[in-house]
């Protein structure tokens, strides 16, 4: 982006190296001086002084004969400062200089850019949800209808650290173009896919794309907007997702009726190309390393390995198996082991794709639990009420997409609303809390829909929800990057959503399958009795041609295995409710070059 340079020491650099210099001080050792007495400063490349700096400041704490006089606040407050400043060194600095007023049209375009690659990501999650009953019914097999979802957003949960630690490392623009290429790639897979099987292939591919998306465009608004003025672009792009949310059911019902359902992932393609082109023209060249970082390998695969065990193990569970079957329990001991694995491959890890440091800081730990609650439920709301306003409700696919409009107007008025709240007031505590109150409200009056409920009633209920859900959603990721330097901002990044997607992923398969096992089990008990139709065939087409009576046990078990799930999603708002009630409202920073507040927050 114009105005940014990535090319040597700044002033948050030479902030952190003062806050270190000043703990040395504290400690009775002369300030600049490594703890064999060498000079903090050395070497002729760009930016040397300051990354020696953080050499001796990293080996400060540990090295000073006199730090045991320092007390325990103190010392912990050195450390801190020392991880933090040998982190950011290790990212290969941060951005000299923030865009100047006469760039805020390059700033514009770089934005626009990004929020088409947002929105081509957002759509690929929701469009397919009015087409599914549509989809399965041609290639057969309901019992696998969640994982046309799950698939996708557990490739994408895998890929985000990846794609945040490696923009990080190397820059964002060739990750975007990356991302994009792999996206497409996966959406033809879908178009042409013959069976489940391979759609579902297909859906994956799309996801190892589709979780850089997000992830690169909030991380490259951190590199040229300031956490104060970036509640307003954060709000923007919540309201791109709240659109697209809207959008996607919409298109899926339309493509299913007028072109088919396999032309609704061809119009992926040129959304995606045209992002391509956007990001290749306005987004700049980073500036090639002179260093080869290595990459954590085995983070990645131990984190894969655990997340794919859990997502099995949700999806799989009471449906394929017994939640006591040997297989379930196994997938969770697997998860359980592969977890632990991570962690100590990430301790001991040179570039960490999630650095342990980060759940030091209290905010973080708060704000990315509470947000895997919330995406817990939305993703599980948004992927099966779709198919429930077909089947239920007896409406058209376009219609059933268009019901979830009142939740996403909730979502997009807060949204927007508080992001400029946000920029304007430097406040924001009260507005995750409020997020959790006002979505367990709306859960619990969801959990009251019957098959006799009116579609305005059950359109307030939705935008009860969407209300309380804006009101948090893109608020929790400012919280994160205003937290750490900027140096690390898409690790940071990456790492909120990478636990955010795995609420949601859990959300898709959890409920899922407990729809699925409920559903299942009802009709096995019904449907023998009347014209013996097989589950796997169940379409709105289907469903429209049978008898009153059959018709009658299919929606009400539809309804019957559906809605007393999302009561279940309230106690998880209320623990995240709880949470929120212990954050800290540290102020937004003003520049982009900031040095963050891990260091004054200790758990």
């Amino acid at each position: 982006m114009e105005g940014v340079d990535r090319t040597g020491g700044t002033a948050a650099d030479e902030a952190r190296v003062r806050e270190a210099a000043e703990t040395e001080r504290a400690s009775g050792r002369p300030a600049g001086k490594a703890a064999d007495g060498s000079s903090a400063s050395g070497g002729n490349a760009p930016g040397g002084k300051v990354r020696d700096g953080y050499a001796a400041a990293g080996r400060s704490e540990a090295a000073s004969p006199s730090s045991a006089s320092l007390s325990a606040p103190e010392r912990a407050a050195a450390a801190r400062a020392s991880e933090l400043a040998a982190a950011s060194a290790r990212q290969g600095g941060v951005p000299a200089a923030e865009p100047k007023p006469e760039r805020k049209r390059g700033v514009a375009a770089v934005f626009a850019g990004l929020l088409l690659a947002m929105f081509v990501s957002t759509l690929s999650e929701t469009v397919t949800a009015t087409a599914l009953p549509t989809i399965v019914g041609d290639l057969g097999g309901v019992d696998h209808m969640q994982w046309v979802t799950t698939a996708y957003i557990l490739a994408s949960t895998i890929m985000m650290p990846i794609y945040g630690k490696l923009g990080d490392l190397f820059g964002r623009k060739y990750l975007f173009i990356v991302a994009l290429s792999v996206f497409i790639v996966g959406s033809a897979t879908c178009g042409l896919a013959p069976s489940m099987d391979g759609l579902i292939a297909g859906r994956a591919v799309e996801g190892l794309g589709g979780g850089g998306l997000i992830i690169l465009a909030q991380a490259t608004i951190a590199d040229i907007i300031p956490p104060r003025q970036r509640g307003k672009y954060m709000g923007v792009m919540g309201s791109v997702f709240a659109v697209s949310t809207v959008v996607g059911p919409l298109l899926g019902g339309w493509f299913v009726q007028v072109t088919g359902w396999r032309w609704l992932f061809a119009f992926n393609i040129p959304l995606a190309l045209l992002a391509i082109g956007a990001v290749a023209f306005f987004l700049t060249n980073p500036e090639r390393r002179q260093d080869r970082p290595p990459v954590d390998v085995g983070g990645m695969m131990a984190m894969a390995v655990s997340v794919s065990s859990l997502v099995l193990a949700t999806a799989w569970g009471g449906t394929l198996f017994p939640w006591l079957s040997w297989q379930i329990l196994g997938l969770f001991a697997l998860f359980l082991v592969a977890a632990v694995v991570f962690v100590l491959v990430e301790r001991r890890a040179a570039e960490p794709i999630i650095p342990m440091l980060l759940f030091k800081n209290r905010n973080f730990v708060v704000c990315t639990v509470t947000g895997m609650f919330i995406m817990l439920g939305m993703m599980g709301t948004v992927s099966y009420l779709p198919t429930y306003f077909q089947i239920v409700d007896g409406l058209a696919p376009e219609q059933a997409g268009l019901m979830t409009f009142p939740m996403m107007a909730g979502v997009l008025i807060t949204a927007v609303g508080t992001g400029f709240l946000a920029t304007k007031t430097g406040r924001y505590k009260w507005m995750p809390i409020a997020s959790c109150a006002v979505a367990a409200v709306g859960f619990v009056l969801l959990s009251r829909l019957t098959p006799d409920t009116s579609l305005l009633v059950t359109g307030v209920f939705l935008f009860v929800l969407g209300f309380g859900i804006g009101l948090g959603q893109q608020i929790l990721v400012l919280i994160v990057q205003n937290e750490f330097p900027h140096a690390i901002v898409g690790t940071a990044t990456a790492a909120n959503n990478f636990f955010r997607q795995i609420g949601s992923t859990l959300g898709a398969s959890l409920v899922g399958a407990l729809f699925t096992s409920r559903l299942a089990a009802d009709l096995a008990a019904q449907l023998p009795r009347t014209d013996n139709i097989s589950m796997n065939r169940i379409t709105p087409e289907v469903i429209d041609h049978l008898s009153a009576p059959a018709r009658d046990i299919i929606t009400t078990a539809y309804s019957d295995a559906l809605v007393p799930i999302f009561l279940y999603v309230v106690p998880l708002l209320v623990v995240g409710f709880v949470l929120m009630l212990t954050l800290k409202e540290n102020p937004l920073a003003k520049s982009v070059n900031h040095t963050g507040h891990a260091s004054d927050d200790s758990l």
